[in-house]
């Protein structure tokens, strides 16, 4: 044992998103489902004001004195829970001293919200051994503050929802708007089928914050308009059309990536709730494609994944999933027909990287609990 003394043991999964992507922070709609790989935040209360924060995974501890004033973000894994530290304080929340272990199953920098994961396991566990009371929608907030202004990347609200407020069997219609959400149930016939590219990106790197940008960029030209308009949510395809000459070509480009998305989201969820599989995974395909092309967050690896996937039987859709630049595909595959689709998908993407896929099937999971 490496702290010694009994532990609270608290879990939060990742997710992955059915349809709705780079929405979230234009105030839009996504539809994800939490996973069966977790976060896992084992936690125990100390007598002093001293924070240790231990990683599993990484073999690394990090110490921290809660009277020492703010913690600084260094570039490092800890600055996702001391993030969470940070921000809970801020927010006038009274935190006690606590030794923190971390083990996390979710792939990093695969866009399945390894960040959130860890951010949402770390706030339940800190909360619980403070004896505070926050609600999961406060959580999930706090958690998405915690990446915002200290992490750094400019993520929206809807990694931590999902990690926090998902339920099993189900996939979440959220509204990043006014944050109400609808559980949408799943077949059981249908298993979430995760196709793992190997190519890793880092969104705080600069190019995610470059697309909420770029929409920022979008939204103002489109205001000057119509001030009513005040995210890209507001926007129809109709409006963005008649405010072409004000806004630059590869911005356009990107609203237009937005302003569709949003539209296959809302069809999407219509279509998984009437069970029209079909159409939900034409909505996919759209999706995919507006991501490559328009948002341009997609690469050859991903590419290569989906047109594998898509022809084959038993799948009802198949798209990137999180942020892009690498990363994973979701696919919606008939369970009775899951070896098929690993040998195909395998195959097809031997030949053209020289390299296996990771291939991972989940059910929808329920969000973070205590354990």
């Amino acid at each position: 044992m490496l702290f010694g003394g009994e532990a609270r043991l608290f879990r939060a999964p990742g997710r992955v998103n059915l349809i709705g992507e780079h929405t979230d922070y234009n105030d839009g709609f996504v539809l994800p489902a939490a996973i069966d790989f977790q976060t896992f935040a084992a936690v125990a209360r100390r007598a002093d004001r001293g924070l240790r924060i231990h990683s599993l995974n990484l073999g690394e501890t990090v110490s921290f004195e809660l009277d020492a004033g703010a913690p600084r973000r260094r570039g490092h894994w800890s600055d996702y829970p001391l993030g969470v530290v940070a921000t809970l304080v801020q927010a006038g929340h009274a935190l006690t001293g606590a030794d923190l272990l971390l083990y996390g199953e979710v792939p990093p920098g695969a866009g399945l919200s390894s960040s959130a994961a860890l951010e949402v396991a770390t706030a339940l566990a800190l909360i619980a051994v403070a004896g505070l009371e926050l609600s999961p929608l406060e959580t999930a907030k706090l958690c998405q503050r915690a990446e915002n202004e200290f992490v750094g990347t400019l993520c929206g609200i809807m990694d931590p929802f999902a990690s926090r407020l998902a339920q099993a069997g189900h996939a979440l219609l959220i509204d990043c708007r006014s944050l109400e959400s609808r559980a949408i149930p799943l077949p059981e016939a249908l298993s979430l089928v995760i196709c793992d590219s190997g190519v890793r990106h880092a969104l705080a790197s600069g190019e995610y914050n470059a697309r909420r940008a770029q929409c920022e960029q979008g939204v103002r030209a489109l205001a000057e308009a119509n001030p009513r308009v005040r995210a890209l949510r507001d926007a129809t395809l109709e409006t963005l059309e008649e405010s072409r000459s004000r806004i630059p070509p590869v911005v356009f480009a990107r609203c237009h990536h937005v302003v569709s998305e949003n539209q296959r989201t809302l069809e999407a969820a219509a279509a998984l709730e009437r069970r029209d599989l079909t159409s939900l995974g034409r909505l996919m395909a759209a999706s995919h494609a507006s991501l490559r092309d328009a948002y341009e967050v997609s690469c050859r690896e991903l590419d290569v994944l989906v047109d594998a996937a898509a022809p084959l039987e038993g799948v009802f859709g198949a798209r990137m999933t999180g942020g892009g630049f690498g990363g994973c595909t979701v696919n919606l595959v008939r369970t009775d027909t899951l070896q098929t689709f690993r040998e195909g998908v395998t195959q097809a993407f031997e030949r053209a990287t020289d390299r296996k896929p990771k291939i991972y099937e989940s059910s929808a999971a329920a969000g973070a609990s205590e354990l």
